[in-house]
């Protein structure tokens, strides 16, 4: 199966120096394939491809072909990821903004792993052999690494994409999971063994809310002072500080969350998840619904745009597909509002669901039952849950 592990890693203050000259020509090669993706679209009238976008950043930069070649490549899988995208929403955009840094990468043999030090090449430039990279890693995976991916986010990783030879066997006779993602509980799911469970997600919001509200503090100090100032990048080094803490504190709390739900998948002897899918549910949301003339508060919009299903979904991808669970994505519109005894829909409020024929349930319980009975019989009917299992992803 395909991994990858995240490590930090030592090197000379030289080496880093280059690291960081690395990242800005690597965001010179993205912006020069939007340019010339641009220039070629209006010449042909048609996309450029793979090969001819190689042939014509070939030699250009003091980077090895390979890591030149690894920025073309996702820039080709972003603009086919929105091409599928726009089959639905027409308003998202070909990738069209500039980056003045981009990861770089390097693939096949244009790095050697000897224990824990790592050696990459920077090809030859105006024919000469340029000075290999030389790191020392934490940590090195059991494995063949395949990639290395140098990422940083205040401090230098290096990502390792590895095959560890393990090819999971597929649960059999197990249990069926529906999930109803969401923003207060971060997962709630059903099982068909009348089993649920539900993971607090309130601790990924109260860092949401810190980090917003620092940053708007330090949006509002850095407005008073001219930008490029002392004071102005003091300010903005404080910014940078605060959004990367955040983001690993968050990371961390999602996949503590994504685990501690695998776990318990493989308690419950489960074969198949079936995920709500909620894509979407962030669009138009300033936008005036003709039916109601009520347009969504700030704060609601905010919630919506910190909501970070779509990392959820990843990692419970690979994590269930190395205990060998299957996962699909299910429609789940009108799952919160109807009601599988009665049928009747209503606006739900409160964390309980009520309906006048006398049902009542958990909000994020009924839902998930709903995701489960429209996926195993194509309509909604009652599902029985005889326990409940609340989980945190941080013990308090």
């Amino acid at each position: 199966m395909y991994r990858t592990l995240k490590t930090g890693f030592t090197a000379s203050q030289p080496t880093l120096q280059q690291l960081f000259h690395l990242r800005r020509i690597c965001g010179t090669i993205w912006n020069d394939c939007v340019q010339l993706a641009r220039y070629y679209y209006r010449i042909h009238g048609t996309w450029i491809n793979k090969s001819d976008l190689q042939s014509e950043l070939k030699g250009l930069y003091p980077l090895h072909s390979q890591t030149i070649q690894a920025v073309c490549h996702k820039f080709l899988r972003a603009r086919d990821g929105v091409r599928q995208a726009r089959k639905t929403n027409k308003s998202i955009r070909y990738p069209y903004k500039e980056k003045f840094v981009f990861h770089p990468k390097w693939v096949d043999k244009s790095f050697v792993l000897k224990g824990c030090k790592l050696t990459l090449s920077l090809g030859r430039w105006k024919g000469k052999q340029q000075t290999l990279l030389v790191l020392t890693l934490a940590s090195v995976p059991t494995g063949v690494v395949k990639e290395v991916e140098l990422v940083y986010d205040g401090r230098w990783h290096a990502c390792l994409s590895y095959e560890d030879g393990v090819n999971p066997l597929p649960v059999q006779d197990g249990h069926t999971v529906a999930i109803d993602p969401g923003e207060i509980h971060t997962i709630a799911a059903v099982s068909t063994s009348g089993q649920a469970l539900v993971i607090s997600g309130r601790k990924m919001r109260s860092v949401h809310r810190l980090r917003n509200k620092k940053v708007r503090e330090l949006q509002i100090l850095m407005s008073r002072c001219q930008k490029g100032s002392r004071k102005w990048r003091q300010y903005h080094r404080a910014k940078k500080y605060i959004l990367s803490k955040s983001e690993r504190q968050l990371g961390d709390l999602l996949h503590k969350t994504t685990r501690a739900f695998v776990n318990w998948c493989v308690e419950q002897r489960v074969g198949h998840v079936a995920l709500g899918d909620v894509e979407g549910i962030q669009r138009h949301t300033s936008k005036r619904n003709k039916r109601r003339k009520r347009i969504r508060s700030k704060q609601v919009n905010q919630k919506l745009s910190n909501w970070s299903f779509g990392k959820l979904t990843k990692q419970l991808a690979y994590k269930l597909e190395a205990a060998g669970v299957s996962l699909s994505k299910e429609k789940e519109a009108y799952t919160t509002q109807a009601c599988p005894v009665c049928g009747k829909r209503n606006k739900v409020r409160s964390r309980n669901y009520q309906c006048s024929c006398g049902y009542e349930r958990h909000r994020d319980v009924h839902g998930t039952g709903n995701i489960l009975s429209q996926y195993l019989h194509g309509k909604f009917r009652e599902v029985m849950v005889t326990v409940i299992t609340y989980l945190r992803p941080v013990q308090a």
